[in-house]
Parts: C-alpha cells; sequence; structure tokens
C-alpha cells in the first residue's frame, strides 16, 4: 500500500507541475500570438481610417462602419467619437489606455465588457491628430485556453491512475515472494513443517527462498531427531519403568511387614514410580501424535450420556452435566479422544483446583461446533498463564507444588486440534477456572 501510495503521489505531483507549467507556457504563448495578431489588424485599420480622414474628413461618420473589425469586436475614434458598434460605449474600454492614447502615446490593455474578456488596442493617428482604439474579443483564445487545461486535467488524472496501478502491480509482483515467504512462515508455524518456498527467478529473491528453505529444513530436521528422542526414551523407559511398578506393586501389598519408617518412604517411591509411569504414557502418546501415528476415528455418540459415564470412570459420578437449549447432543466425534480431553480436564481441576463443579455442553462458535466446558472451584488461572498452561511441561502458579506431568492439559490441546477445535481458559461464572473445548461435531 505504501508503494502504491508512493507512486500516486509522485505521478500526481508531477502531473499537477506539468500541467501548470504547461498551461502557463500554452496561455503566455496563446495570448502573446493574439496580441501581435491583434496589433497587425489594429494597425492596418488605423492607417485605413486614417487615410480616409485625411482625403474626406467630412464623411467619417459613414467610412468608420466599414472598418474591418472582427466579429463580436468594436473600435472607436476618439476625435470625433465614433463607434464601430452602437452597443458599446467608450467608458468601456480601460480609462488607462484612453488617457495614454489621448496623450499621443500607443498601447494595448486586456479588460471585461459584461464578463467577456477583450485585448484593446490604442494607437495615436498623428495626422488627424485623433486616436484610435480597436477591442478584440478574447473569448475565443480563453475557450481554447479551457480546453487545454481540461486535457491537461484529464491526462493527470490519467496518468495518476496508471501509476498507482504500476506501483500497485509492482510492489505485488516485488512482494510476492515476501509474501509467500510469510505465507509459508505462518504454515510452519501451525505444524507444517514440509512447507517450502519456491525457487525464485530473480537472484536476490531466489537467494532468499534457498536462505528460508534451508533454515526450515534444520528446523524440521531438529524438531523431529528430538520427537524422536523423546519417543524412543518413552519407549525405552516403558519395559523398566513397567518392571518397577509391578515390583513396587508387590512391595505395597506386602506393607504391613514393614516398619512405619519403611512404609514412608514405600509411599513415596509408589507415588514417584506411578507418576512416572503416567508421564512416560503421556510421552508416548505425545510422540505419537507429533509423528501422525494416531487417527481419528468418529462414531456417533450422545455427548451427554458419554460425558456422564467418563465422570463416573474418574470417581466424579456426582459432577452435574448440563445441557444448554437447543444443544443438539448427538454428534458425530473420536470417542477415544474425546474421553481423554474429558478425563484430563477432570484431573486437572480434581489435583489443581478442588475438584469439578460443573460440565457444561453448548453450540460452538459455529454450527458445526461444539463446546464443552469444565468449571472448577478453584482460584482461577492468571491471564498471563491461560496461554502457557497448554504448553507441554507447563504448571501453572497453582500447581507447581501439587502431582502432576504437566502434560495433561498439552495432550487436551493436542486432541482438540486433532478433532478441528481448540482449547482455552477462562473465568467461570460462579468463581474459579472454566477450561473450554470446542470440537467439531462432524455434522
Amino acid at each position: 500500500m505504501r508503494v502504491t501510495l508512493f507512486f500516486a503521489l509522485v505521478a500526481l505531483t508531477a502531473g499537477i507541475a506539468l500541467t501548470a507549467v504547461t498551461y502557463q507556457f500554452a496561455r503566455n504563448f496563446l495570448l502573446d500570438e493574439r496580441t501581435t495578431s491583434a496589433r497587425q489588424q489594429a494597425n492596418a485599420n488605423a492607417n485605413q481610417v486614417r487615410d480616409k480622414l485625411r482625403i474626406d474628413p467630412g464623411t467619417v461618420d459613414v467610412f468608420f462602419q466599414d472598418v474591418n473589425t472582427e466579429p463580436d469586436g468594436f473600435a472607436f475614434l476618439t476625435d470625433p467619437l465614433v463607434p464601430t458598434d452602437q452597443g458599446f460605449q467608450l467608458d468601456d474600454l480601460p480609462v488607462a489606455l484612453r488617457e495614454a492614447v489621448g496623450n499621443g502615446e500607443s498601447g494595448s490593455q486586456r479588460f471585461t465588457v459584461d464578463g467577456d474578456p477583450y485585448l484593446a488596442i490604442g494607437l495615436h493617428l498623428p495626422g488627424p491628430d485623433t486616436g484610435y482604439i480597436e477591442a478584440f474579443p478574447l473569448a475565443p483564445t480563453e475557450r481554447t485556453l479551457r480546453a487545454v487545461l481540461t486535457v491537461l486535467v484529464v491526462g493527470t488524472f490519467v496518468t495518476t491512475m496508471l501509476a498507482t496501478f504500476f506501483g500497485w502491480s509492482t510492489s505485488k509482483r516485488l512482494l510476492r515472494p515476501i509474501t509467500r515467504v510469510a505465507d509459508a512462515a505462518g504454515a510452519i508455524a501451525s505444524g507444517g513443517l514440509d512447507t517450502r518456498v519456491e525457487a525464485e527467478k530473480d537472484p536476490d529473491l531466489d537467494r532468499l527462498a534457498g536462505s528460508f528453505n534451508a533454515m526450515v529444513d534444520a528446523v524440521q530436521a531438529r524438531i523431529e531427531r528430538e520427537a524422536r528422542f523423546a519417543s524412543d526414551v518413552s519407549h525405552e523407559l516403558r519395559s523398566p519403568i513397567t518392571a518397577l511398578a509391578a515390583a513396587i506393586e508387590v512391595l505395597d501389598a506386602r506393607r504391613d511387614d514393614f516398619s512405619d519408617r519403611s512404609r514412608q518412604a514405600l509411599d513415596v517411591v509408589v507415588s514417584q514410580v506411578r507418576r512416572f509411569d503416567d508421564m512416560v504414557l503421556d510421552l508416548l502418546e505425545l510422540s505419537r501424535m507429533d509423528a501422525g501415528a494416531t487417527e481419528v476415528n468418529t462414531e456417533e455418540i450422545d455427548i451427554v450420556d458419554l460425558s456422564r459415564r467418563i465422570a463416573a470412570r474418574n470417581g466424579m459420578a456426582d459432577v452435574p452435566v448440563d445441557l444448554a437449549k437447543r444443544t443438539d447432543p448427538i454428534i458425530d466425534t473420536d470417542k477415544l479422544r474425546y474421553e481423554r480431553i474429558l478425563s484430563n480436564l477432570l484431573a486437572n481441576a480434581q489435583n489443581h483446583a478442588g475438584g469439578p463443579t460443573r460440565i457444561t455442553i453448548a453450540n460452538g462458535s459455529a454450527p458445526e461446533m461444539i463446546q464443552i466446558a469444565v468449571d472448577d472451584c478453584g482460584d482461577g488461572v492468571e491471564l498471563d498463564e491461560r496461554i502457557r498452561i497448554f504448553e507441554r511441561f507447563a504448571r501453572g502458579s497453582a500447581a507447581r507444588h501439587r502431582v502432576g506431568t504437566g502434560l495433561g492439559l498439552a495432550l487436551v490441546s493436542e486432541h482438540a486440534a486433532a478433532l478441528g477445535g481448540r482449547a482455552w481458559v477462562t473465568d467461570a461464572p460462579d468463581g474459579g477456572a472454566r477450561f473450554v473445548v470446542e470440537i467439531g461435531t462432524g455434522r
């Protein structure tokens, strides 16, 4: 836009300057030409009048009417006072010109009569000692100047429009590679690591595209390497953690055989092994999702009934499930993913916010979307943490000293994105936090 406006402003400024200079030049030229031709004609007519005055001054009224003036023009003989057109008076002529002619001088002056422009040529006739003043209409010259001005203004407007279009097309063509880079960067930021920028014909732009693609290749390779590392580590840890958990369960079953001090140590080990096991499972799940190894298998479900059963399986059967008015509870979605989403939200509320108080199901932001909200009775989530807590291993201020892996809400966000939606947190109407997930209904 700035480039386009710059082209338009430059063209407009140049056009106005050129119009002003051209119009002034044309005006001066036409007026000079008009003055020169008027002087020649006035001199010829004055010589004719002077000759006739010498031959027969008594018939001046008669022959003065035959003076060859231009159409709409007129002339005056000052002494005796004789006009060629009775429709004009000597007072219509400029006073300064009349005085100059009366003093034996000659000259010219532009003036107007009833709004019409004229050019007056005044000549002193020394023989008969009188003055001859002839007025030439300037209306044709003014019309010509207006036509020239109109053409120049239209030309300036057309030039400005052409320059604007040229600036827009040129800037668009030059910025198109930058736009493609920006679009590619946005796609990569959204997770499309396979996005690349096409090669450009311009050497400088091609260098930009090549550098960008090389950078994306490096970033993709590093992310994939880290993802493989996390997946490999999680997978390798799964077997020893399973064995360790089985051994711990055996010890926990014989806890009565241990002293109080040993039982306290055993409780710590059991809780930490279970937490470690949950974290490994979550990491494996995230790794599979990052690798695209998971699929979305949709089926028709009653989301209200399923939500009640999920709450009951998590030991929260008393949590009410409300369905908003004009909300269809029958949707097509991935049952396992939805169960994972709601179970994690309920567990998050239970572990960090005093437990869930309500599950609300309502229509989403679009006809094909539905929202599931879980309210809790905690202290809420700070504004500066509402986005960060959905990142991996991120923990809000209320959860820093509580049990958890920091992966539950990250899984909620990933599963919501897989179902065509998103997750966010806001304030609950009755206090606490409200975690909202919006997913597609498949309809």
